[in-house]
Formats: structure tokens, C-alpha cells, sequence
């Protein structure tokens, strides 16, 4: 297999679980350095299971923190400078998706998912272009995740469904402002993957049911569905694709089943 980020500085947020974990898989897989990204204590059993998962040669070093706060962007960058002296990708990924119906939405937890979401990435992306752009030779790639739901509405998604459009509108902005210092910024739009954020939702049959029968490919997405385009826009092949945004779905998203 070729190896499409071999020797590359890879961070990803919010890789303990789900599309973060299979992207740092993938990304191994490719040869990356790996900095990874958690929350803390609760997720540090998932990220040693992930370090054991990853190839025996993978240089890695792990970050903790709230990605809400602005000083776990600057830890993180400041974490792989200091192991590896550069960054060469990130992976913005980091993100909640707790469903609540909307009139009686509280305001805390919609604060909760701007500060997570969309802050989380603004503050992540900031750090990592400027060390992308201070460094020699400058450049690099950016790619966030987003979602199909930057594209559409969801009933009990409403604090949820904007951050996603605002995360695409940042790599929109971001390839305009990044481009001129050689840095590609792209983001990935999955549909409805099988992780820990809507096990609950999936776990009723009904709901698993319709999901599964609006895809025209028959089957919900799993994690490293997603991480394989994510390594295509973090690797050279992408090397002239900024500010595209790939919805990965399975077709849902056109169907009118």
C-alpha cells in the first residue's frame, strides 16, 4: 500500500473514539506522526486503547483538554512542535451531538455545543495555521469535520445542525485566507455513522430501519468510511483541492426515500 502521509505531523481532536479514532488508524496506516487529541481522564482509557491498536512503529504523543478552551489549541500545536517540530495536518474532529427537542432546548447546552463545535475548531484551526505558517517550508493541510447536517435540519438537532454549516463556512473562509501560505483547508461531511454520539438513536429499530433504507448504498456508515477521504485531503493527492467540502453518506442525501 502506498503510504500517502508517510513522516507527516498529523493532529487530530478528538481522536479517543469513533471517526477520530478510525482517522488515527488510517493515518498510521499512512505512515503519519500521530499527536492525539482527548478530553481527559474519562477518555483516557479509549486512548490507550487506541495507542496499543496502532502500528508498533507509529511515533505518537497524546494532548488532554477541553477543546472549548482556546489555551488546549495552543497546548496541542505547542505538543507536537515540541515532539515532532512541526505540524503537517490537522484534523479538526472533536465535537458533541446531544439530541434534545427544541422549544424547551436550554441555553446552557446550547452554548455547550457553539463552544465545542464551532469555537473548539475556530481556536484549533487558528493555532495550527499559524505554526503552518511560521514554519519552513510553510504550508500544510486542514480538514474538518463537518456534517451532512451543515446541509439540512434535523428536528432535535437544532443547536447542532448550524455549528456543522458554520464549521464548512470556516474552511470556505480558511482557503482564502491560508491559501496564499500553502494551506489547503477541506472539510468532510459524513451522514449517519455508527458511533458512540447516536448509538442511543440507532439502538431503536425503527429508527435504525428508516436510516438504513434512505441510503441507496443499503447500509449506515462506519467510522473509517470517513477516514479515508480524510486521508485523501490530508495527503499530497489533494494537493490542489482547498475549500471543497465532501459529503460522505452513502447517497442519503439525495434520496427522497
Amino acid at each position: 500500500m502506498t503510504r500517502l502521509l508517510e513522516d507527516k505531523v498529523v493532529i487530530i481532536t478528538g481522536s479517543s473514539s469513533g471517526i477520530g479514532r478510525a482517522v488515527a488508524l488510517a493515518a498510521a496506516d499512512h505512515g503519519a506522526k500521530l499527536v492525539l487529541h482527548h478530553l481527559g481522564p474519562s477518555t483516557a482509557g479509549d486512548i490507550e486503547t487506541l495507542v496499543a491498536a496502532l502500528p508498533e512503529s507509529t511515533q505518537h504523543t497524546t494532548v488532554s483538554g477541553d477543546i472549548a478552551d482556546a489555551a488546549t489549541a495552543t497546548a496541542i500545536v505547542e505538543a507536537a512542535q515540541a515532539r515532532f517540530s512541526r505540524v503537517d495536518v490537522l484534523v479538526s474532529n472533536a465535537g458533541i451531538c446531544p439530541f434534545h427537542a427544541f422549544l424547551d432546548l436550554p441555553h446552557d447546552l446550547w452554548k455547550r455545543v457553539q463552544d465545542v463545535n464551532l469555537n473548539g475548531a475556530f481556536y484549533v484551526v487558528q493555532a495550527a495555521a499559524n505554526a503552518m505558517a511560521a514554519q519552513v517550508p510553510r504550508g500544510g493541510s486542514i480538514v474538518a469535520i463537518s456534517s451532512i447536517s451543515a446541509l439540512m435540519g434535523g428536528a432535535e438537532q437544532a443547536h447542532y445542525t448550524p455549528t456543522k454549516a458554520g464549521v464548512k463556512s470556516l474552511m470556505e473562509s480558511c482557503a482564502i485566507a491560508l491559501g496564499p501560505m500553502g494551506i489547503r483547508c477541506n472539510s468532510v461531511l459524513p451522514g449517519t455513522v455508527e458511533t458512540a454520539i447516536n448509538a442511543d438513536d440507532l439502538a431503536d429499530p425503527v429508527n435504525r430501519e428508516y436510516m438504513t433504507r434512505r441510503i441507496p448504498l443499503g447500509r449506515l456508515g462506519e467510522p473509517d468510511d470517513i477516514a479515508q477521504p480524510v486521508v485523501f485531503f490530508a495527503s499530497d493527492m489533494a494537493k490542489y483541492c482547498t475549500g471543497a467540502s465532501l459529503l460522505v453518506d452513502g447517497g442519503a442525501a439525495i434520496s427522497l426515500q
